[in-house]
């Protein structure tokens, strides 16, 4: 506990809480090697998702990274991106050299709805860009209902 929590009285709630926190969490963040100790969460895909008429189409942005590097699974309704990321980056000029390098492994999660047929799930990986598509069971596409004049 705190000198400024012991002094407070009690029931008395601190205001800035909320600031306290996310600034702690954010020098946490900053401070901690988490990426070169390998730790997901130094890294994860940007992931949009569609809802189509007949399937959902899921992109992840995965720059740099190869085909062989990437893999999909699909396991009690939970989709799966896991991978292996190495970045590089090198600046060199008269008066500085500047390194940076990052290697480790990310996984990225993603619960799919109901009515989604598993076994033809599809996935291909261009320019970056892993695309997977989900196939919607019939029942799950629905159905047009006409409606007639009485």
């Amino acid at each position: 506990m705190t000198t400024m929590e012991l002094m407070r009285p009690r029931g008395v709630r601190r205001p800035m809480r909320a600031v306290d926190d996310m600034v702690g969490r954010l020098f946490e963040d900053i401070l901690t090697p988490r990426a070169a100790a390998g730790d997901s969460r130094g890294w994860a895909p940007a992931i949009d998702m569609l809802d189509r008429k007949d399937e959902i189409v899921l992109h992840a942005d995965l720059p740099g990274l190869d085909q062989k590097d990437i893999d999909v699974s699909v396991e009690n309704g939970v989709l799966t991106i896991r991978g292996q990321r190495q970045e590089e980056r090198e600046a060199k000029e008269d008066d500085y050299y500047y390194s940076e390098r990052w290697i480790g492994s990310f996984s990225r999660t993603v619960t799919l709805p109901p009515g989604v047929d598993t076994d033809k799930i599809r996935a291909t990986y261009k320019n970056g860009v892993l695309e997977v598509h989900i196939p919607k069971t019939q029942s799950a596409m629905g159905k047009k209902i006409e409606i007639k004049a009485a």
